[in-house]
């Protein structure tokens, strides 16, 4: 095994709390090195919106939308409902608004933006209509010059040959901004294509790590400390059999293609103790022509049905709580809801289309690879899907004596500002405080209510899918990691999904994922780097 040089901190992992926490160590003049598997930076942040829920950080107070965080407190307490992991949410909630003040500073960085997104769990003491989350701001590929190369696409880009736009917008727009400010401290270095192996352990103490790259194995020394945020296991299908209640292998996972779980198991090779492994931030996924899913935010018209023809949930429920609810009744109820059919009319794909965008017709290949089934009756469309007629056209009478009204007396569709966020997707002004219902269209009591009954009918397949996987090694509010007894191991520090999230089972508003791993990368570093974190 050939000898490589020696850092202060060894980073592996480039998605947001990676690269993030690279340029947050190499700005302390620490030398860094960030080792990436892939030939691309970004890991799933790079596909994501890059929502960070940070309470009380600047952003919001420039909006007037927050003046600080104890209400957050209260809320995340609230919705997580679980005494060991409080550490970790003030952790989180201190380090998430000083660290906007400190990237704020640099130029690469500029300044992140409020973006009104509803927390998830409405009602719960401390939520907010107005939401806590904050975007970086777009940026040109041009002024990141050849290291917007080095970014990872987004899934259109990857999957469908889809064109590159000009302009990078959130996640990838985070990424480029990161990687270009990590590389301008003059005390980073970028290895792509570099698998970690495992890690250097000495008399205790994590001191490097050892990685693969080109066929050749090489040590990498961390004088200061190793950090791990590199995803999490959701594109390893024997891991995630041998932890999930429900089928699943990673094939319909939204996950980064290289997050195997690396990370996770160099960890537990060195003694580290785990947490939420059967865990996920599940989300139900759109099938595609191409046969695989796409993240599904929101039903806005139709139904969702299980195996039985029925109705069995708010389709416009927040993406984590419909995923969970997905695992739930299939693991309980002997009924099939994964895959689940998402039944709708020609009313709704006039509206909304397939994605939401009314502009957009559907691809003929939406018919033509069967991922988008079409009838002209709901007894023909039954028949296609193999559900039995009978309770299809009794949960559709049930649904249209709802849309009727206004009001979905069984699954409250539309009633929460998540809900109501939807709105101006389907053409109505709706702020991130709206009280609905209320009088919005001559022949619609509820625009999140259509009526299903204008033929020719049509289904679409829901699976279940994540955004990642949330279990991993279990540290502490310094992101340190931990052995079963409780101590922590010297040198090495976990965040991201390679981590036990600080949420527990739940998903408390947009943004928990990424801020989580930024948050605790920056803590981990101000760990390492001998600063006070508290």
């Amino acid at each position: 095994m050939a000898s490589g040089e020696s850092y202060d901190v060894v980073v592996v992992g480039s998605g947001g709390g990676g690269l993030v926490g690279a340029y947050v160590a190499a700005s302390r003049g620490l030398r860094t090195l960030v080792i990436e598997k892939t030939d691309r930076v970004g890991g799933t942040t790079a596909y994501s919106g890059a929502g960070l829920w940070y309470p009380g950080s600047a952003p919001l107070l420039r909006a007037g939308v927050e003046e600080g965080s104890e209400d957050a407190r209260t809320y995340l307490r609230g919705v997580v409902a679980d005494d060991t992991r409080e550490h970790l949410q003030d952790a989180y909630l201190d380090a998430g608004r000083k660290l906007i003040d400190e990237l704020e500073q640099n130029s690469w960085f500029q300044s992140f933006v409020y973006g009104p997104v509803p927390d998830y769990f409405a009602g719960v003491p401390g939520s907010s209509p107005a939401g806590r989350t904050i975007f970086p701001p777009d940026v040109a590929a041009a002024d990141l010059g050849e290291r917007a190369e080095l970014v990872r696409d987004s899934i259109p880009v990857e999957r469908w040959g889809a064109e590159r736009p000009a302009v990078f917008t959130g996640g990838r727009a985070l990424i480029g901004r990161a990687l270009a400010a990590f590389l301008e401290t003059g005390n980073g270095e970028l290895r792509v294509n570099t698998r970690l192996e495992s890690l250097l352990l000495e008399d205790g103490r994590v001191v490097g790590v050892t990685a693969t790259s080109g066929g050749e194995r090489t040590a990498f020394r961390a004088e200061r400390g190793v950090l791990l945020a590199a995803g999490g296991f959701e594109r390893n299908g024997e891991l995630r059999k041998k932890y999930h209640a429900v089928p699943l292998d990673g094939t319909w996972s939204n996950g980064c293609p290289g997050n195997t779980g690396d990370a996770l198991q160099a960890g537990i090779a060195v003694g580290a103790a785990t947490a939420l492994l059967d865990e996920a931030w599940f989300v139900p996924g759109l099938v595609q022509p191409d046969g695989l899913p796409v993240f599904h935010t929101g039903t806005r018209g139709g139904i969702w049905v299980n195996g039985a023809g029925e109705r069995f949930v708010n389709e416009t429920r927040p993406y984590d709580q419909a995923g969970h609810e997905l695992v739930r009744l299939h693991s309980t109820t002997g009924v099939s809801h994964i895959p689940c059919h998402w039944v709708f009319d020609q009313r709704q794909l006039d509206r909304d289309s397939i994605g939401g965008d009314p502009s957009q017709s559907p691809d003929p290949a939406w018919l033509e690879s069967g991922a988008l089934k079409k009838a002209d009756t709901l007894e023909e469309l039954a028949e296609l899907i193999g559900v039995p007629y009978e309770a299809l056209n009794k949960t559709v009478e049930e649904y249209n004596a709802y849309s009727a009204t206004g009001v979905d007396e069984r699954f409250h569709r539309g009633e929460t500002p998540w809900d109501q966020m939807y709105l101006h997707i389907v053409g109505f002004p709706a702020g991130p405080v709206m009280n609905y219902p209320a009088p919005a269209s001559p022949d619609l009591a509820h625009p999140l209510l259509p009526p299903l009954d204008t033929a020719p009918y049509y289904a679409a397949t829901i699976v279940l899918s994540d955004i990642g996987t949330k279990g991993g090694l279990k540290t502490d509010e310094n992101a340190r990691v931990l052995r079963p007894d409780g101590g922590a191991i010297a040198g090495l520090y976990a965040a991201g999904n390679t981590a036990a999230a600080m949420s527990g089972r739940v998903y408390p508003g947009a943004g928990t994922p990424i801020g989580s791993s930024l948050a605790f990368a920056y803590r981990a570093v101000l760990d390492l780097a001998g600063e006070k974190t508290g």
